[in-house]
């Protein structure tokens, strides 16, 4: 008994971090098109714009709105995300701080 309940144990384990594993981008046939809304007016001088991204929920795609943020050291230059053609369809590659 205590051997089956080890390597059921052992199995549960492996499956839980197995699921954790696989592809990091979500690949789709088209590129979804983003929903219109209009860029809010900067809060002051010194803020910079995080473009509209596209983040994966639960395997699909889901659309993030831009955000304003305060310009620091760690936030010089902001590079925007953007679509990429692959052998099956689209990815996106997410934007990213310079």
């Amino acid at each position: 008994m205590k051997k089956f309940i080890s390597l059921l144990s052992a199995l549960i384990f492996v499956a839980i971090i197995m699921s954790g594993c696989g592809p990091s981008k979500v690949i789709v046939k088209e590129k979804p098109a983003p929903p219109r809304y209009s860029q809010p007016l900067a809060p002051g001088p010194q803020y910079i714009w995080v473009s509209n991204e596209w983040v994966v929920k639960n395997g699909i795609y889901e659309y993030r709105k831009g955000y304003w943020v305060p310009v620091s050291n760690k936030h010089r230059h902001y590079t925007e995300g953007h679509w990429e053609s692959r052998k099956h369809g689209w990815v996106w590659i997410s934007g990213h701080w310079k």
